[in-house]
């Protein structure tokens, strides 16, 4: 029933204190309908479980509001003025609905903005009737937060209008250079600006005819689902509300696995489409189906009459096609090249090979290093003997270990975390034994979590990379290695800055003789966890302890700048000793900061981020075609002085590992392929360039001068 993202269960207390109070409140079909039920639930789980609960006043009612109204109306495209004076009737209202299970605010909003659709539907192919004029002088503000909503239609119908053309104008414009290349190379005929516009035109038609159906295909509860996270996010930014199906995509990505046939399917022009086959699946292995394949039939059995999916919403055909491992489904195919037949397929599990960590083997002329890339730190919650972050680094490290490596780096950028039962073990890999983070939950109770074992499968040298996205369970493992002295940080100034630990609770088992069907499940924020020195990673995130340029650099990007994060805080420390080992960081960390400070690459990255920083502010567009090209030109020719940064190579060899983890016989040139492309990156990458000079230092001993030494405990 509850069960905590990070890998440890709640107190069972808890959990039989819900269900018995729950339970025995009086719902019936005759009472309250399924809305009003899973708003009782929510609020009422909130208030009894998450880590800060918020008072539901006029205050709270009034965020509600805006939140709901901009998340589904944020640029402003379907409602009008007169909307929102209609609506406003219930901002401070929403409370008081709150708590009386009232639903009225959210079906006025719901009719309402349906209606907009409808009409915004019926007009903007009369728009598109009309060729556009790039010549004249006009531009476009899409700077939402300080533009108004519409007075009525046609004032909506000018705004369509302008947001119409710039996308015609960007086709229009993507098209035209396309055209002329092709005609000075003498493989197509030069065509007229009104051809050109004409096609763009038709393609935005296209893709708004697919926008339409997806909106149509939306139900009352998915609508709904957005209503309540509008309430549940004013608790904190990451507790949300989890429809069934976000649930199921939600332990996707925590496994890394799930069980069906291996394709990603998309819903094109009322089709069902093959939009990628998954290496190592049923249909990959057996080489049923193709990129662009149509789905237009399913059937669970050769005696079943198949069922027909285009009218379906993608997810409901979803639901027909994927299966417990080991059942067969017959799906009726039509083929890229036009043929139709039945394709019987059994399901199994399928492992998204890009979730998994993967590891590589660096030489120079001199020394041999390893590193070793994990995108997430993933877990099957039902059976932690799986596969998991923790099982599959370590054969990576011991695999390293046999090719006699000098130095380890770990890489996780862009990793937001995942179990905290695989952190706890991994960074035990690295030190002897003590405490690897705090946890303090509702009610004050703090508890630390700990590796218990003494032995140390790596205690050479150690570099973390990390970015801004590197969140939650990567934070945590980069403070604690940080904290026992145990590694560099190589990254941006900071990590993410999420310092909250999320619990799933399964609002089906919280309520007994439910009625409804499926209600979900609630991601709740139940604890804050802290750094064995008593700092919290929330808001600050860890500290590089070398810092990159790149990119983001003066972007606003981490928790810090999402709406209702939980505050900064410190605890006590806790007990752990960082002296059994000793790194002397100081001397490899001025090294680097000089070869930084001298690499022309990385002050081209620093000019870039300022750049980048410029661009976000400028949130004028001109729809006039020369304006717009100039400005297309600047921007080409500002990314085309990054690219120089192509033409950097590092020295180093880099090998792909072959390990226990990532061998199976059924890989075939698609995975060989994904191999090599990853290897061709880390030769590209300046970062692990940097990261790998930084490991020489350490690992390196010059006259009388050790980097590294083992301190002697009497």
């Amino acid at each position: 029933m509850f069960l905590r993202i990070f890998g440890f269960i709640v107190s069972g207390v808890i959990s039989l204190f819900i269900y018995f109070e729950v339970s025995n409140t009086s719902f019936s079909s005759n009472e309250s309908n399924k809305d009003k039920l899973l708003l009782d639930l929510v609020s009422y789980v909130l208030d009894k479980l998450h880590y800060d609960p918020q008072i539901i006043n006029d205050d709270f009612s009034a965020k509600v509001y805006d939140n709901f109204i901009d998340a589904i109306d944020s640029q402003k495209r379907f409602l009008l003025k007169s909307d929102l004076k209609l609506f406003s009737e219930y901002k401070y209202l929403i409370d008081d609905q709150i708590n009386s299970s009232d639903i009225t605010f959210f079906n006025l909003v719901y009719e309402t903005f349906n209606k907009r659709i409808d009409e915004v539907e019926n007009f903007y192919q009369e728009v598109l009737e009309v060729p556009f004029n790039f010549n004249t002088n006009e531009e476009i503000n899409l700077d939402y937060d300080v533009l108004s909503f519409a007075e009525n239609i046609n004032e909506l119908k000018t705004l369509w209008r302008k947001r119409l053309k710039l996308s015609v104008l960007d086709g229009f414009a993507s098209k035209k250079e396309t055209n002329e290349k092709e005609n000075e190379e003498g493989t197509k005929e030069l065509k007229s600006d009104q051809e050109i516009e004409l096609e763009s035109r038709e393609s935005i038609i296209e893709n708004l005819e697919d926008f339409f159906q997806f909106n149509s295909e939306l139900e009352r509860f998915d609508w709904f689902s957005i209503y309540l996270n509008s309430i549940v996010t004013q608790f904190d930014p990451h507790t949300s509300y989890l429809a069934p199906e976000a649930k199921e995509v939600f332990d996707q990505n925590i496994s890394g696995k799930f069980q069906g046939i291996g394709a990603r399917l998309l819903k094109r022009n009322q089709q069902v489409e093959i939009s990628e086959v998954i290496i190592g699946g049923p249909v990959w292995r057996d080489n049923l189906l193709n990129v662009g394949d149509i789905i237009l039939a399913v059937a669970q059995s050769k005696d079943e009459e198949p069922t027909e999916i285009s009218l379906m919403k993608l997810s409901d055909a979803t639901d027909l096609i994927k299966g417990e491992k080991g059942t067969n489904v017959y799906l009726t195919i039509k083929r890229v090249e036009g043929g139709i037949e039945e394709v019987e397929i059994t399901r199994d599990i399928v492992e998204l090979e890009e979730t998994y960590a993967k590891s590589s083997i660096i030489k120079d002329d001199f020394n041999t290093f390893g590193l070793i890339n994990l995108p997430r730190f993933y877990v099957d919650f039902d059976d932690y003997g799986e596969r998991n972050a923790a099982s599959d680094i370590k054969k990576e490290i011991l695999s390293l270990k046999e090719k006699e490596i000098n130095g380890l780096i770990l890489d996780l950028r862009n990793n937001g975390g995942g179990s905290l039962k695989t952190v706890v073990d991994i960074t035990g890999f690295f030190i002897e034994k003590g405490p690897v983070v705090q946890v303090k939950s509702i009610g004050g109770r703090k508890d630390i979590l700990k590796d218990n074992d003494p032995s140390i499968l790596w205690d050479g040298p150690l570099v973390i990379l990390v970015n801004e996205f590197s969140a939650s369970a990567s934070e945590i493992l980069a403070a604690a290695l940080q904290d026992y002295n145990r590694a560099i940080i190589l990254g941006g100034k900071q990590t993410y800055g999420k310092g909250t630990v999320q619990n799933i609770v399964d609002l089906n088992n919280v309520i007994s003789g439910n009625t409804f069907g499926d209600l979900g499940s609630l991601k709740i924020t139940t604890d804050k966890f802290y750094r064995v020195n008593g700092g919290s990673t929330q808001l600050e995130g860890v500290k590089s302890d070398l810092i990159f340029p790149n990119r983001y650099s003066y972007i606003d990007i981490g928790e810090k700048d999402l709406n209702n994060p939980l505050n900064w805080d410190k605890i006590d420390p806790a007990r752990y000793d960082n002296s059994s080992k000793i790194f002397n960081f100081s001397q490899a960390i001025t090294n680097s900061k000089n070869r930084i400070s001298q690499n022309a690459y990385f002050s081209l990255i620093d000019k870039h981020a300022l750049w980048i920083k410029s661009q976000q502010e400028d949130k004028t567009i001109s729809l006039e075609y020369s304006s717009y090209k100039e400005d297309i030109e600047n921007s080409k020719s500002q990314n085309e002085k990054l690219k120089l940064i192509d033409d950097f190579s590092s020295p180093f060899i880099f090998e792909w590992n072959e390990t226990a983890v990532n061998i199976d016989s059924t890989y075939n040139d698609d995975i060989k392929e994904k191999r090599d492309r990853w290897i061709k990156s880390l030769q590209k990458d300046i970062y692990v360039d940097e990261a790998m000079n930084l490991l020489k230092d350490l690992s390196s001993i010059e006259g009388n001068e050790i980097l590294s030494q083992i301190n002697k405990i009497d």
